[in-house]
């Protein structure tokens, strides 16, 4: 019986990671701010912890005892307010949890990482052999790029880590809805007028915990890309169509209104101090065709994802879009 913890145990990626866990006979601990609170959205069987991931000290009482480490935790938007929040959760959260694991001596080590810290080409499949050594393209990547590094650099101290490469996930969850999420259900309740150019890969988060439980019986220092398939919008809005008939497919905004549109939210947002509709790290996102291969998680470790329709259904029948099954 494996002793875990997990961040990230609410979140759109660990919640189902969570679940699994237990069902396979884990004692699992969960690492969150306000037990009482998590305790009724947690898998049962997971146990809350108080801590957090800017607390070092917390963070070592909190793996006492533990020997296999999950961190699924992260900001995973492309707009923030504070864009200082990217680094103070994604770099210096994932920097104390790495030196507490180091200190506990651990056996397993799994960090969710991202499919946009390799190099790639626009609408040219990439797999996990070259990571980017330039700066990316928005401070949510940047961010992301430098955890990687982290994790990367303390692999060669003794950390035996894994790194998950997830695309964009969607999927039922207690969290606030990832961006994916809400697109998938604004598109079923009719509130999105026109769709913005471009697309991107996706992956259910139930594969997804399949894919990291995998994971952590690679060696130390693997990394997988996990993608179930690179879509159009127009495309996800065909899957949500086919979910719910009377939802529609709007047209497609032209590449240069787009980015019109959203360099107006944008200069908006520094006034109203709210989110914009579109921002330009959304639309960055988009736009840049970037179509990751995941032969490797299915080659090595026999991943493979399940029905994206079924995947869609569940994500809408969650969050009251459909009725329950």
């Amino acid at each position: 019986m494996r002793q875990v913890l997990i961040t990230g145990a609410t979140g759109t990626v660990g919640h189902p990671l969570a679940r699994l866990l237990v069902e396979r006979g884990d004692r699992v601990t969960a690492l969150v701010r306000d037990p009482a609170r998590a305790a009724g959205v947690l898998p049962p069987g997971v146990r809350p912890v108080a801590g957090d991931l800017g607390e070092p000290e917390r963070l070592r009482a909190a793996l006492a005892g533990c020997d296999t480490v999950f961190h699924t935790a992260g900001l995973p938007e492309q707009w923030l307010r504070d864009r200082g929040a990217f680094h103070r959760v994604n770099v210096a959260g994932t920097a104390h949890l790495v030196e507490a694991a180091l200190a506990q001596g651990v056996d397993c080590f799994v960090h969710t990482s991202t499919m946009d810290v390799f190099e790639r080409t626009r609408a040219t499949p990439f797999d996990e052999s070259t990571l980017a050594g330039r700066p990316l393209g928005t401070a949510y990547e940047r961010s992301k790029q430098e955890a990687d590094r982290l994790v990367t650099e303390a692999i060669g101290r003794g950390l035996p880590a894994r790194i998950t490469h997830p695309s964009a996930v969607f999927g039922p969850g207690p969290a606030a809805p990832t961006a994916l999420n809400r697109m998938l259900v604004d598109l079923a309740r009719g509130r999105v007028p026109m769709l913005p150019p471009g697309g991107m890969a996706v992956v259910g988060n139930e594969d997804l915990a399949r894919g990291h439980l995998l994971a952590a019986e690679a060696p130390a220092g693997s990394r997988y890309l996990f993608v179930d398939r690179y879509l159009e919008l127009p495309q996800i809005a065909a899957l949500v169509r086919e979910a719910l008939p009377r939802a529609r497919i709007p047209l497609t905004l032209a590449a240069p209104a787009a980015w019109a549109f959203a360099a107006v939210g944008e200069l908006a947002a520094k006034l109203t101090r709210s989110a914009p509709q579109l921002s330009f790290g959304e639309l960055h996102f988009l736009t840049s065709e970037v179509t990751p291969d995941a032969r490797r998680a299915q080659l090595e470790l026999g991943w493979h994802p399940g029905d994206p329709l079924a995947a869609v259904e569940a994500t809408l029948r969650h969050f009251g879009v459909l009725p329950p099954s």
